[in-house]
């Protein structure tokens, strides 16, 4: 059953890959109850995601089987198969390494391209559900300046640059994406004097921007579920702390500037009125931002917010 679907699904996705000039997407996401695997292409690659709950419910040889079925039915090498774990996790830990092998190549996104890693970290560079968001915050940022908070790699910026922006600013407490970043603007010739990235606390780079006066017309909002890292004076809770995160943004907003508000936790509640009350218009566009491989999961909430003015 995993088998014929896998295929199946890689069959009809390939066709839409080719016309969208797309070569990373999803192709399994526990269609099957008791598969519970998320299988995803990465041109030629593939990374197969368990889950905790797996290791209690089966023995390791199943998870060998369900490899050997994805390498027979994809026609790929096992070694072109990376498996990894998915736990429940706080902050950082999402990001953290879990390898040192190095091994990165290029994928392709419409007109983008973006260097992926899939052996050393539990996250492989790219989130593949914000495709069409990305797509759509591109469209708003061309001709304009573009701010990306919690930026990790830099897609957001790249596809805006790519679109047209004026200018894209990208910023990520950690070093090692901010470095990633800075290698998919070069990937995609765009010079860094029109497309900044700075490394630091996100509510801290806010404050010094509203000081100096420095406004923006697009700003991308991704903020982790939760964050402890020690760089940050405070821990960032999404629930929690949503609204004071987009009270900051909103003091760097243009009158007219858009703001895509995204978070992947579950049950989260938004804040509406609270945020209308800083001035914004309000749209969720989850249905419009969750790609065709991820239409039978939300894997994440995407909200559109209107700059109306300080109130």
């Amino acid at each position: 059953m995993f088998g014929n679907r896998l295929l199946k699904n890689a069959k009809h996705r390939r066709k839409w890959a080719a016309r969208t000039h797309t070569s990373c997407y999803r192709l399994y996401d526990r269609d099957i109850p008791e598969v519970p695997l998320a299988v995803d292409w990465w041109d030629g690659r593939v990374s197969i995601s368990t889950y905790l709950e797996l290791e209690r419910e089966h023995q390791p040889d199943w998870l060998e089987a369900m490899v050997a079925e994805v390498a027979s039915r994809l026609a790929i090498e096992a070694n072109a198969i990376f498996v990894k774990q998915r736990r429940k996790q706080k902050g950082a830990d999402q990001y953290g390494k879990v390898g040192e092998a190095g091994d990165r190549f290029v994928v392709s996104e419409g007109p983008c391209k973006l260097w992926i890693n899939l052996s050393d970290y539990l996250d492989t560079g790219l989130f593949l559900d914000h495709r069409t968001t990305r797509t759509i915050v591109a469209d708003a940022a061309r001709g304009k300046r573009m701010l990306n908070l919690f930026a990790y790699t830099g897609s957001f910026s790249v596809h805006a640059a790519m679109a047209g922006a004026l200018e894209t600013t990208s910023v990520d407490l950690s070093n090692t994406y901010c470095s990633w970043t800075r290698d998919n603007l070069d990937l995609n010739e765009l010079p860094e004097a029109k497309n900044r990235v700075v490394q630091g606390d996100v509510f801290e780079f806010l404050e010094r921007q509203r000081s100096a006066g420095e406004r923006y017309d697009t700003i991308v909002v991704d903020p982790p579920i939760f964050s402890n890292s020690k760089r940050m004076t405070s821990s960032f809770d999404v629930q929690r702390d949503h609204r004071d995160l987009l009270h900051a943004a909103q003091t760097v907003c243009r009158v007219g500037a858009e703001v895509f508000f995204s978070t992947s936790r579950q049950k989260f509640r938004f804040e509406e009125d609270a945020i209308a009350a800083l001035g914004f218009a309000c749209e969720e566009i989850t249905a419009k931002t969750v790609p065709e491989d991820f239409r039978h999961r939300r894997p994440h909430r995407c909200w559109r917010l209107a700059f109306r003015g300080a109130p």
